[in-house]
């Protein structure tokens, strides 16, 4: 964690879990996939993984996959650039996404 960093400021950092085929292929191997602010970094992203869920992480893997474009009749835009990561937990830790109802 860097020392500009609040800790109030890393529960913004993680935006959502996201639940997908693959992402839920990925819970087989203790992995979880969150999107989070684009301009979060790995350490960041530990941080406030270890903090909201209570969890020791061994390793983020992140991706920003390049922006689309999209059309709406002649005017052409962007998609929003977002951001997600990939963590690895420890063996021994998990986190529940879906709590029993």
């Amino acid at each position: 964690m860097t020392k500009s960093t609040n800790p109030r400021d890393l529960a913004d950092m993680v935006l959502r879990p996201i639940v997908t085929e693959k992402a839920t292929l990925l819970l087989e191997d203790n992995k979880y996939v969150f999107d989070v602010v684009p301009k979060a970094t790995k350490p960041e992203i530990k941080a406030a993984i270890e903090s909201l869920f209570d969890v020791k992480v061994t390793g983020v893997n992140t991706l920003m996959p390049p922006r689309r474009k999209r059309r709406v009749g002649r005017f052409i835009g962007y998609k929003p650039q977002y951001k997600r990561a990939i963590v690895t937990l420890a063996p021994e830790d998990s986190i529940t996404l879906f709590p029993e109802v």
